[in-house]
């Protein structure tokens, strides 16, 4: 409710400001000189106070913090009018800007504390869409000022002939709400660390390093900032220059507020929409994909021949534009401890308001410089003006950026984006990457007599004389409690146990196998091997005992978290063949099954196979161990880790 509210006001307070800027000046470069100072006077604290307020926010109590920049927010937005000038104007926004540097991680450090992790990205939406689905309400409210201006001042001769004021108005009055609001919110941030200056405490420049460092060794961070920052630049260009650009294009204040409302409808339904449609697909990939789609309409928007169509690509700019903001949020927010995860947003933000500032005080000047320009090519009149091309180049920016963000955090190297989209829409891809573990699941799955035990320990010798951490496990009885279930499920004894009752102990087996083995080693940078995994049950038990593979999907899915192998080898034998290589004095109750049971189990993983090429390595188990490793290993190489630091050869303690 408070950040809806405060939302709305501070959407109808950037319209009014820039849009005020614009009235105080004339002429085309002048224009676009004031829209940017404002904005640019509005990102100059990130450079003085950013760090500053990072550590802050996980040294001071959260909610106090919050309140007291809400606070001051409201007294600064209520002065802007009552002063009226243009040199208030820009100290004023530069003091907002400093307060909410120190509002922003305060209230981005808390949400992780209040959900469950796997309710973190859905409390982000709804964190997000309140913030940013307002904007729409607030562009439709500036345009309905602007265009019955003369109406409103008839009523009300306070507010003369200037829809800003109002604006302003509203905008100190919600922040006075969202103040009280969260002051009543007592399960919001009590003190994260110690106090400045307790005796035995880090200094405050100690926890400034120490944040940078943490995040100038992670991986995972160090994409997420490449594409943020790259992605923020490009927007920066569409702050500066928007108004400018819907001048260009015959529109007023009612083109600016439509074409600003449309962008953040795109963001609002990429938001909410997004991840729910994307709902197995890697994250990492995601956050790479959005940010590169995003910087592909702003091309299309700077090239954009009326105002239609730019509203048009607009609405593409915010939509992946809002994806890529809940991505990158719940990326941070999972992987930062909550000692560091003030200082994390707080670099996040900084170098983001950096790259804005320089953009803002950039663009303008270029688009200023390079001046307005049309030409005409086979009749058609084409726009050569400055802010056309600095939105391209933007654009061009944001798709670059995206990419290199992409192959930075790419979880699934190998498996092609194309497939992996794909499944990811069918709902056929289980998102074993979306733990953002930095190890490597690998099964082996076949008939019974395919090498894989053979293969999980050659695959084993060769990755760690390599520098990796490996563990080979296997399927059921991987742990004491499978151990058990192992004894019963192939026992013939049992051979009175229903099918379903079957499928359940083997759920329960992989559960059990998936929490105390699987996950900790891959959490811990390992490369996991196991003999046999989800789909020798949806072949066993689904195609083999003739039950419904689709109610077995999701039977595994519930059991393993939808943890799913980075690649999954098939190693295909025809089943006469299998049976007598695994042929033993005592053969178990599965091997025990008539030949049509083994034809429907083997036809089963081929199908499976088939159905997502991308994440399966399919190779005929007659060929000789050594060159079927071999091969593996050729497969497998894009999807391994890179090792930065000489690896610990001690295998994982893991129940037997």
């Amino acid at each position: 409710m408070a950040l809806s509210l405060s939302s709305l006001g501070d959407w109808l307070g950037l319209l009014a400001t820039s849009s005020l800027a614009t009235e105080l000046v004339k002429g085309y470069s002048a224009t676009a000189y004031a829209v940017g100072g404002v904005l640019f006077i509005r990102l100059v604290p990130a450079l003085l106070l950013g760090p500053i307020a990072g550590a802050l926010a996980d040294r001071w109590d959260r909610r106090r913090t919050m309140v007291c920049c809400d606070l001051l927010r409201f007294g600064l937005f209520l002065s802007i009018p009552i002063v009226r000038s243009l040199p208030w104007l820009l100290v004023a926004s530069f003091l907002i800007e400093s307060a909410s540097l120190f509002w922003i991680p305060a209230k981005e450090a808390s949400v992780p504390n209040l959900v469950p992790t796997e309710r973190l990205e859905s409390a982000n939406q709804l964190s997000l869409l309140t913030t940013y689905g307002s904007a729409p309400f607030a562009a439709a409210l500036f345009a309905l000022l602007a265009l019955f201006n003369s109406v409103l001042a008839a009523a009300i001769p306070f507010f003369k002939t200037n829809p800003n004021d109002l604006a302003l108005y509203f905008d100190a009055a919600t922040f006075l709400f969202s103040a009280v609001t969260i002051f009543g919110l007592r399960q919001v941030g009590g003190r994260r660390g110690a106090k400045v200056g307790t005796p035995g405490s880090p200094s405050l420049l100690s926890d400034i390093a120490e944040g940078w460092r943490f995040v100038g060794r992670d991986r995972l961070l160090r994409g997420l900032i490449i594409g943020m920052v790259g992605g923020f630049a490009a927007a920066g260009s569409v702050i500066a220059l928007g108004r400018v650009f819907v001048l260009e294009l015959r529109g007023g204040n009612a083109g600016y507020g439509v074409i600003f409302g449309t962008l953040f409808v795109g963001l609002a339904g990429g938001m909410f929409l997004g991840p729910r449609l994307f709902t197995d697909f890697s994250r990492r990939r995601l956050l790479g994909c959005a940010i590169f789609g995003a910087g592909a309409s702003l091309v299309a928007t700077a090239l954009s021949p009326n105002l239609l169509i730019a509203v048009g690509t607009s609405l593409g700019v915010g939509a992946f534009a809002g994806v890529a903001w809940v991505v990158g949020y719940t990326l941070v927010g999972k992987h930062v401890a909550d000692e560091l995860r003030g200082r994390t947003f707080s670099f996040l933000y900084t170098m983001m308001r950096v790259v804005l500032l320089l953009v803002l005080a950039a663009a303008p000047v270029i688009a200023g410089l390079i001046g307005k320009h049309r030409v005409r090519w086979l009749n058609v009149g084409i726009r050569l003006d400055g802010v056309t091309l600095v939105l391209l180049c933007g654009g061009i920016v944001a798709m670059v950026v995206g990419a290199a963000s992409y192959r930075q955090m790419d979880d699934r190297r190998g498996v092609p984006l194309r497939s992996d989209l794909y499944s990811a829409l069918r709902g056929r891809a289980r998102s074993g990457h979306a733990l953002d573990c930095p190890g490597c699941f690998i099964a082996l799955e076949g008939g019974d007599g395919a090498g894989k035990t053979t293969q999980a320990e050659r695959l084993a010798i060769a990755l760690r004389a390599q520098g990796y951490q490996v563990v080979v496990t296997r399927e059921p009885g991987a742990t004491a409690t499978g151990l058990r279930l192992r004894t019963l499920l192939l026992d013939p004894q049992s051979a009175g146990l229903g099918p379903r009752a079957e499928a359940l102990l083997y759920a329960a087996d992989r559960a059990d196998h998936v929490a105390r083995v699987i996950r900790p080693a891959l959490t811990h940078g390992a490369i996991v091997i196991t003999d046999r995994y989800v789909d020798s049950s949806l072949a066993y038990q689904g195609a083999g005992r003739l039950l419904s593979v689709a109610e077995l999907e999701r039977l595994c899915a519930f059991a393993t978290e939808n943890l799913v192998p980075h690649l999954t080898v098939l190693l295909d034998v025809r089943p006469e063949v299998g049976l007598r290589r695994a042929e033993s004095p005592t053969p178990d109750r599965l091997e025990s099954e008539p030949a049509q049971f083994h034809d429907r189990v083997c036809r089963c993983f081929r199908r499976l196979a088939a159905r997502d090429p991308g994440r399966y390595l399919v190779m005929d188990a007659a060929l000789p161990p050594a060159e079927i490793t071999a091969l593996i290993l050729t497969r497998l190489a894009p999807l391994l880790p890179r090792i930065e630091a000489p690896t610990d050869q001690r295998s994982l303690a893991v129940s037997e």
